[in-house]
This record gives structure tokens, C-alpha cells and sequence, in this order.
């Protein structure tokens, strides 16, 4: 399996996921890049998503739909903090209402992803989430975000 651990700290408010590929950083930056590869893992299995903006520039914007097995949707969206590819992503995740704005009313995420070269060969990739608050924290782990993150990024081998 992809991820080889997660860990929550309630203290500092954060979720951070961990995992290692047998691929090079760059083509494991391109998961993330290229807006059909993240398509492709981003959400769990059963919630696909679908990329309708990608902008990994700073202040660029990005907006997604994940699709669920019953047919219902879940919107979202980023905002792109800062970006050194291919080692570096930082960006505010949240949940967006059906016309793909921020729902005012969910928690925003900061989301930092470092990508660096293992030693011998392969990359590991770690990505922490910070909430501003234990109640957002606690609310968002309650719908499965742990889960679903890992689950999610359990397949990316498959895309690599």
C-alpha cells in the first residue's frame, strides 16, 4: 500500500499522511500537477472526482466535484498558496456549495505536501493538514477524512 502512516495531533490541529512510491519525485509531482492524473485518485474509490479548474500557480484556483456511488455530489475547492515543483505544494482545501463557490459554513484546510527523493531510489511524499480550530478538526475527521485521504492516495501507485 502506498500510505505507510497517519497521524493525527490534536495539539497543533493536524493530519499528516505519509507515503512512499517506487517513482521519481517528478513523476510523482505530476499526480498532482496534471489535473487528468489527479482525477484519477483524488477522492476515495467510491468518490471520483472530476477537475473543472486547475491552477497551481499562487492565487490559482482550482474547483472539483467528487461523484458518489448513490449519484450525489460533493463539491470543492483550492487555493494555491505556494508551489516549488517538484518538491514543494502548499494550498486551502474546502467544500463548496453547488455552484462550486467556498461553503462559508465548513472548515477550510491548509494542506502542505513535500515531496522528497528517498534514499537509494523512490520518493516519499508527506502531506499535512492543519485546521484552524479542534472543532473543524474534529468535524472533518467525524465525516472520514482520514480515511478517505488514505483510501485516496492508496491510488496512486495504480496511477503511476
Amino acid at each position: 500500500m502506498t500510505v505507510t502512516r497517519s497521524t493525527r495531533d490534536a495539539d497543533a490541529r493536524t493530519l499528516t499522511v505519509t507515503a512512499e512510491f517506487d517513482a521519481p519525485p517528478a513523476r510523482v509531482w505530476n499526480l498532482w500537477a496534471d489535473p487528468r492524473l489527479l482525477e484519477r485518485w483524488w477522492g476515495p474509490p467510491t468518490w471520483p472526482a472530476t477537475f473543472t479548474e486547475h491552477d497551481l500557480r499562487p492565487g490559482g484556483r482550482s474547483r472539483y466535484v467528487m461523484h458518489g456511488p448513490d449519484g450525489g455530489t460533493s463539491p470543492g475547492w483550492w487555493r494555491t498558496v505556494s508551489v516549488d515543483p517538484p518538491h514543494q505544494f502548499a494550498f486551502e482545501n474546502g467544500f463548496a456549495g453547488p455552484t462550486g463557490e467556498p461553503d462559508p459554513t465548513m472548515p477550510v484546510m491548509m494542506i502542505r505536501l513535500a515531496i522528497e527523493e528517498r534514499a537509494g531510489s523512490g520518493t516519499r511524499m508527506t502531506v499535512v493538514i492543519a485546521f484552524s480550530s479542534s472543532a473543524d478538526m474534529e468535524q472533518v475527521l467525524t465525516m472520514g477524512m482520514e480515511e478517505g485521504m488514505s483510501a485516496a492516495m492508496g491510488q496512486m501507485d495504480m496511477v503511476l
